[in-house]
């Protein structure tokens, strides 16, 4: 194909994988490896623009969809699949069939998915967990996490009546940004802020870090990739690499691996990539909150 007619073309940069699309004039990506989870399609808080637009622009040899991929729990309730949605699920299976290696890690929104472990769909293999090795060697436990999570075990009426709750949170979200919008401020999640803010849930998540780093140490993994509370991170706990590729409802972000077998997270909104943020840029920023540094 002749240079002037490709559609994308390699930028004169250092990052051999950003590409620019000639006909938007914007770049596009390609990763070793992505990880995204929490997209809750089917439900009205996904954010199915950016995603539709991070699915465009970025490429991978491997993609992991780390569970609550569909929101069961809220189709159970009420019937709710727009045209953007059924989208995002064509276009992941199309990455499929173009030879992307895709595995579908279930999560307890999409639990009716673990009937199906071990087989494969439109390209796409269903797995419990899997064993993820990088570029570089290191050797990644990946898991959605719901397993480890006290009150969906032990009081799962709990865990629905905090899912009821919280759409009720995300549907003020919805109608908080459709006002900013219209001043031409950006995506602000207050369930977010909300969650960081309150002591309990911040609790919580340290707790689920945790015994998530317990359960990798059982595995004989150097880290653990996960997702199902919502929260990207990379950082380190007692020797193991804790990585949270994060959600599709508040921060619209995912975990990539670049060819070099370095992780990052990255957030991105409907114009494209926002910030993303190495694991020596994210414990950077922890040890500046810590206590110690105060």
């Amino acid at each position: 194909m002749d240079e002037n007619q490709a559609p994308f073309a390699a930028q004169k940069n250092d990052d051999p994988a950003r590409v620019e699309d000639r006909k938007t004039k914007r770049s596009s990506y390609k990763y070793r490896t992505i990880f995204i989870s929490d997209t809750h399609l089917g439900s009205a808080g996904a954010q199915h623009r950016a995603l539709l637009d991070f699915i465009k622009y970025n490429e991978c040899d491997k993609l992991y969809l780390v569970g609550d991929i569909v929101d069961g729990w809220q189709l159970k309730r009420k019937w709710f699949w727009p045209q953007p949605h059924n989208d995002v699920i064509q276009k992941l299976l199309r990455k499929a069939r173009n030879g992307t290696e895709v595995i579908y890690i279930p999560g307890n929104h999409d639990e009716f998915a673990r009937q199906f472990l071990g087989l494969s769909f439109g390209g796409v293999l269903i797995s419990n967990s899997d064993i993820h090795e990088t570029a570089n060697g290191t050797r990644f436990w990946v898991v959605h996490g719901d397993f480890f999570d006290n009150v969906i075990q032990h009081a799962r009426w709990l865990a629905y009546v905090g899912d009821f709750a919280y759409t009720k949170l995300l549907t003020l979200n919805r109608w908080l940004n459709l006002i900013r919008r219209r001043f031409n401020l950006p995506y602000w999640s207050f369930s977010q802020y909300l969650k960081l803010k309150v002591k309990s849930a911040v609790s919580f998540i340290s707790a689920f870090e945790s015994v998530m780093i317990r359960e990798t140490k059982k595995h004989q993994c150097d880290g653990v990739i996960c997702g199902h509370i919502h929260k990207a991170e990379i950082k380190i706990i007692d020797d193991i690499i804790y990585a949270n590729s994060g959600d599709w409802v508040e921060s619209s972000s995912a975990l990539v691996e670049n060819f070099d077998g370095q992780l990052e997270v990255i957030y991105w909104n409907e114009a494209g990539l926002v910030s993303k943020h190495s694991l020596d840029e994210m414990s950077a920023d922890a040890m500046s909150l810590a206590p110690s540094a105060l």
